[in-house]
């Protein structure tokens, strides 16, 4: 345990990773050091049969896909470093492969589908405005939900129409939004009460807004404008991403405005958009 603890503190203090991924390797390698503890093996000496004999234990418990594959890179990264830090010499995962994981499409609106849920959103009261800025916002930028909500006035420039974004791993990009978002998020500000927060969307007791309000008051607006799909903040991150891909954005550009470390991981966008061609290719050609 005490290696597990300085590792902890290694992926946070030199990597920078952030305290929600560091909670999870913590979570996944209390997993995998409980199952050596009950089988009485040497974490050290341990063989990379042993580790293929675990992760076969988790697919048997029902592990998905995806938290084998996490646990898989949890190990590796903790065998890594003892080995960077001459704990051990030899390194038990060097063969070890992870299972393909199936592309899971995200959900997405179309076009015209995010124009109704915008348009849906009343101007008549405070809440209504607020709620049209943050989606205008939203969709504009691609931001999550948690970047959103934690947005400060210092980390916006209304008039040059930029936000500046500290991201996963403390990572920092500069977003810009259109004017459209810009008007709606000035008509907020105007009839914003004047309080003493730093944080640019409350509610109506002068709180930050949570990700569990702004999400209740999304299906509530998504239902409205009879919009049936399972609708989450992050739908409008992954429409954002989509649209600008179909649109003939260069997916770097999508990379850095999404804030992904890795261009692997906005590539999922590229097999949205395809389906998407190939729907409408089949829909609309005469051989369709």
């Amino acid at each position: 345990m005490q290696y597990l603890d300085e590792f902890i503190n290694y992926i946070l203090i030199e990597k920078g990773l952030a305290k929600n991924t560091a909670l999870a390797y913590r979570t996944d390698l209390n997993i995998y050091l409980k199952y050596l503890e009950e089988k009485s093996i040497d974490y050290k000496t341990i063989s990379h049969l042993e580790i293929t004999d675990f992760l076969w234990y988790l697919k048997i418990s029902k592990s998905g896909h995806r938290t084998i594959c996490r646990m898989i890179e949890s190990i590796r990264q903790f065998y890594k470093f003892l080995i960077s830090e001459n704990y051990i010499q030899t390194d038990p995962t060097t063969y070890l492969s992870a299972p393909k994981i199936p592309i899971i499409l995200p959900d997405m609106l179309s076009i015209e589908e995010v124009d109704r849920l915008l348009n849906s959103v009343s101007d008549t009261d405070k809440i209504s405005i607020r709620n049209r800025a943050m989606l205008e916002l939203l969709y504009a930028t691609g931001l999550r939900v948690s970047e959103l909500i934690s947005l400060k006035f210092s980390d916006i420039d209304i008039n040059e129409c930029y936000i500046k974004i500290l991201g996963k791993g403390n990572k920092e990009r500069i977003v810009p939004f259109e004017e459209k978002a810009q008007l709606y998020l000035k008509r907020y500000l105007k009839i914003r009460k004047r309080v003493n927060s730093e944080y640019v969307f409350l509610t109506k007791l002068n709180k930050p807004i949570s990700r569990i309000e702004f999400w209740r008051q999304l299906k509530n607006i998504a239902l409205k404008a009879g919009i049936t799909k399972n609708i989450t903040p992050h739908t409008l991150r992954h429409s954002f991403a989509t649209h600008l891909l179909t649109g003939g954005a260069d997916i770097r550009f999508v990379q850095e405005m999404l804030g992904h470390s890795s261009i692997s991981t906005t590539q999922i966008y590229t097999h949205v958009s395809q389906d998407r061609l190939q729907e409408q290719h089949k829909k609309h050609h005469p051989r369709g």
